[in-house]
């Protein structure tokens, strides 16, 4: 037991020292190996890097080679191009000298014929330029003149054509209806018996309605209507507001009438208040006084040569703002003086003075801008317009009433006034003959040449245009054209 004891442990590293001698000498020869290759490698390495070199330096000698060759090529271009330079310099100092002995020479000779001619026409040159200067001077004086005029003439005509264009422009973008002017409004009856009841018992409801309203009513003969009669349209409206009512509710008494009176001037007043701040809105106008609003409203009930006034205002305050825009002027200030520019007519029956006065005073009354108080005083030129604002108010104005079909006039006062027109042209002494044209727009007057000079002419066309402004209501702007025509008449006879 004791000697297998000890002959265990000898006996089992014996192998294991041979295996780790083996492993160590199969790792020196890997090594071997790799080391080796290595060597091989790095040989290899050397040589191709050798090789790349020597590649290198063989193309960079070519092309410095080639650099070289092309250096050469541009220094001999260079050199025949310097040459050719310095040819043409010598050419140009060669020319340069034959001018300069041209120029002395032109020199000298200019001097001598200046001499001959101061020796010929006994004139110094001094003498001979101030002439020239003075001739020249008038010349250039009359050439300015024709020049300036015919700048003036080109201005005129191309700001004709333009102001053409812009007003042709902005009323054909315009279509407005039209109403008749009339102080009568007729109101239909359901029967014939209603009349009665409108009388009333001893005529006590119809003398307390034209009390009340402020209207004549006229029941005459004709079937189922009756008229209420009145110049203010607004206390006409409201009448007749008041007189439906009655119809419809059927009793008509005096409370009743105060009572429904009452109602409708209430209503009036709403429409016309609603009717304000439609134009405005339509406009594009704010910020205005309320008392204005109402005054503007009160407009739709009016008519002026059967133009509806407040259609008329909308209509101007459009042609206005397009007008504006075309000239590059701020639009509203002009909208709103063309808007405002009639609202005179509202009060004319209960204040004294023009409209254009009236309606001024007002829109200074109620906080208005100077701008646009001058333009609706000045709209008929009772105020000298001095301002962009008044001029255009004053083209919107008119060509809203002057365009066709815009207003119109009964027969009998269109006949009457181009009768006045003839009779104003034919007051005045020399006067042949006198002719209204373009319905009443224009007055031709033919005067007697050996009774009236050119002068005359004149004064005849300027007192017959005040006297028509005067003594005449009329729609738009009327032209006096006096014609004054000199002939000269002589008789041959035959010679014997």
């Amino acid at each position: 037991m004791t000697i297998s004891a000890g002959a265990g442990p000898s006996g089992s590293l014996l192998p294991i020292a041979g295996a780790t001698a083996v492993l160590l000498l199969l790792l020196a020869v890997l090594a071997g190996l790799v080391v080796g290759r290595l060597r091989a490698a790095r040989h290899r390495a050397a040589a191709e890097v050798e090789q790349a070199r020597r590649q290198a330096e063989e193309r960079t000698a070519r092309q410095r080679a080639e650099l070289a060759r092309r250096e050469e090529q541009v220094e001999e271009r260079l050199a025949g191009e310097l040459r050719g330079l310095r040819r043409r310099e010598d050419e140009l100092a060669e020319r340069s000298a034959a001018l300069e002995r041209s120029r002395a020479e032109a020199e000298a000779l200019v001097i001598r014929r200046a001499a001959a001619l101061e020796r010929a026409a006994g004139f110094s040159a001094e003498q001979a330029r101030a002439e020239l200067l003075r001739a020249a001077e008038a010349s250039a004086r009359l050439a300015a003149a024709v020049t300036v005029r015919e700048i003036e003439r080109a201005a005129k005509e191309e700001g004709e054509r333009r102001a053409r264009a812009i007003l042709a422009g902005a009323i054909q973008r315009l279509a407005t209806e039209q109403t008749a002017e009339t102080a009568v409004t007729v109101l239909r009856l359901p029967n014939e018996d209603m009349k009665g009841r409108i009388i009333g018992r001893e005529g006590r409801n119809i003398r307390a309605f034209e009390a009340v309203t402020g209207v004549n009513l006229i029941v005459d003969d004709t079937p189922g209507s009756v008229q209420l009669s009145c110049f203010d349209p607004v206390r006409r409206e409201t009448a007749r507001l008041t007189l439906e009512q009655l119809v419809e509710d059927g009793r008509i008494h005096p409370p009743r009438i105060e009572q429904l009176h009452e109602r409708s001037r209430a209503e009036v007043e709403q429409r016309c208040v609603r009717a304000g701040e439609d134009a405005l809105l339509d406009a594009r106008i704010g910020g205005m006084h309320p008392e204005l609003v109402r005054t503007l409203g009160s407009l739709r009930y009016r008519a002026s040569y059967g133009q509806n006034v407040l259609g008329h205002l909308l209509e101007s305050a459009h042609l206005a703002g397009m007008m504006a825009a075309e000239l590059g002027v701020d639009p509203e200030p002009v909208r709103r003086a063309a808007l405002l520019h009639d609202i005179g007519k509202a009060l004319t029956h209960e204040v004294e003075g023009s409209h254009a006065a009236v309606g001024a005073e007002l829109a200074r009354r109620y906080g208005e801008s100077p701008e646009v108080v001058h333009a609706i005083a000045a709209h008929h030129n009772e105020v000298e317009p001095d301002s962009v604002t008044a001029v255009l108010t004053q083209a919107a104005d008119a060509c809203s009433g002057g365009r066709p079909g815009a207003r119109k006039e009964p027969p009998e006062l269109y006949v009457r006034r181009l009768a006045r027109l003839e009779e104003i042209a034919r007051s005045h002494e020399g006067v042949a003959e006198v002719y209204a044209m373009q319905a009443g727009r224009e007055v031709r007057v033919m005067v007697r040449p050996d009774a009236v000079d050119d002068l005359g002419a004149e004064l005849i066309a300027r007192e017959v245009a005040r006297q028509i402004s005067a003594e005449l209501t009329h729609p738009g702007q009327i032209r006096v054209t006096v014609v004054r025509e000199s002939r000269a008449t002589a008789v041959a006879s035959p010679l014997h």
